[in-house]
């Protein structure tokens, strides 16, 4: 069996977590939206592009609550959440005409978990064909627009100004 390793990866994920505490709380409570790629807000959750995307539209509706794992979630968090997850969906749809869309939760940081201690769910488009080697070969993520030019797009989509 042959292996493929993306050990760079890595700083990505972690950077942000230990440098400055929780990106999700920390993002979640300031009054930046613009310059933290907030699209919309809700009164439980936000959905957020994500800077590491795997695709162009690649969007995390997380809780502003610090909550480690679905059990802990009240019920009007998660209700909302899969309610902005459906939203995310219909306005990736409607801007980008993906084939297809990933939807995916990691819980726990041996499961995969970029954030591990903060619950979020990844909202991907996706098009056939759209996967290749250069992001495990050449540590390159080939992305079509600018992470500036999808805020604004998903914004819009979403309603804010």
């Amino acid at each position: 069996m042959d292996y493929l390793w993306s050990p760079w990866r890595y700083q990505y994920v972690s950077k942000s977590i230990h440098d400055a505490g929780c990106i999700f709380c920390v993002k979640g409570s300031e009054d930046r939206d613009n310059e933290n790629h907030i699209v919309h807000r809700g009164a439980h959750n936000f959905v957020i592009l994500n800077l590491y995307p795997y695709s162009t539209g690649h969007l995390m509706v997380a809780p502003y609550e610090h909550l480690a794992n679905l059990e802990a979630a009240p019920e009007a968090t998660l209700h909302e959440m899969i309610e902005l997850v459906r939203q995310a969906e219909v306005h990736l749809r409607d801007v980008y005409h993906p084939h297809g869309l990933n939807l995916g939760m990691n819980l726990g940081e041996s499961a995969g978990a970029g954030v591990p201690g903060h619950i979020h769910m990844h909202v991907l488009p996706r098009w056939s064909g759209d996967t290749n080697f250069m992001t495990t070969v050449a540590e390159t993520r080939v992305l079509p627009e600018s992470l500036e030019s999808t805020f604004e797009k998903l914004k819009k989509a979403f309603g804010q100004k």
